[in-house]
């Protein structure tokens, strides 16, 4: 039994919300997306690649090929267009089936998995987790870093040839929780207070997601914020 909370928010600073999110337990598909390129471009962006997922693994399609063919529909759909904007989303997203779980990525929107403790199972396509790796700056110098929101993976901006979905695939056993979210809360919310919210054993689902949207606008809201999380019962 998967219990699950959801809430987007355009946080404190912006005008529209370009995030979207699914959350279907009959279908196992929960996903983020966090679109960029403007008003009319990050919220197409973002709606696009959600609708062509749900078509796709409704298809029988696997979860990084259906994230491919949502890459391949907005770069047909920004084709089409006089703007010269770019657009373009990330994506983080989950299929369970019985207590089997795959997860894919592109871009900075991010899944964690609690489970006593929180552990984040993607990692950023990101030009300061590259600085990271590189052993050039800390994790603590990333979350102030200037560049900090500049992506190195998106749907309908990457080239298709250099586009890595990449996937992590698990069990998800009682008590443990998978979390989705977009950039909006892990730019407000450190990764320990998360844990703490998710710790909580007197809060369902949908309070820890009202708890975690509360601390990234306290934080700051600088950016829209979406949260996803998953229990097994």
């Amino acid at each position: 039994m998967i219990e699950f909370g959801h809430c987007t928010h355009v946080g404190l600073r912006r005008e529209h919300n370009e995030d979207t999110y699914y959350a279907d337990a009959e279908l196992g598909l929960w996903l983020v997306a966090d679109g960029m390129g403007g008003h009319e471009n990050g919220e197409v962006a973002s709606a696009l690649a959600r609708d062509t997922l749900v078509q796709q693994i409704e298809k029988g399609e696997t979860l990084a090929r259906a994230i491919q063919i949502a890459d391949e529909e907005i770069i047909q759909h920004s084709n089409r267009r006089t703007q010269a904007l770019p657009m373009g989303t990330t994506i983080a997203a989950i299929r369970i089936k019985d207590d089997a779980f795959e997860v894919a990525w592109v871009g900075d929107s991010r899944v964690y998995l609690w489970d006593g403790a929180l552990k984040q199972v993607s990692q950023d396509h990101s030009y300061v987790r590259e600085l990271i790796e590189q052993g050039a700056i800390s994790p603590e110098q990333a979350r102030t870093h200037p560049h900090r929101n500049v992506v190195t993976q998106a749907l309908g901006v990457t080239d298709p040839q250099s586009l890595r979905v990449e996937t992590v695939s698990g069990r998800l056993l009682p008590g443990q929780q998978i979390l989705l979210c977009s950039d909006g809360l892990t730019e407000e919310v450190e990764d320990g207070q998360i844990a703490r919210i998710l710790a909580r054993p007197d809060l369902t689902t949908q309070e820890c997601v009202d708890h975690l949207i509360l601390a990234a606008l306290d934080g700051g809201g600088s950016d829209n914020v979406t949260v996803v999380l998953l229990r097994r019962r």
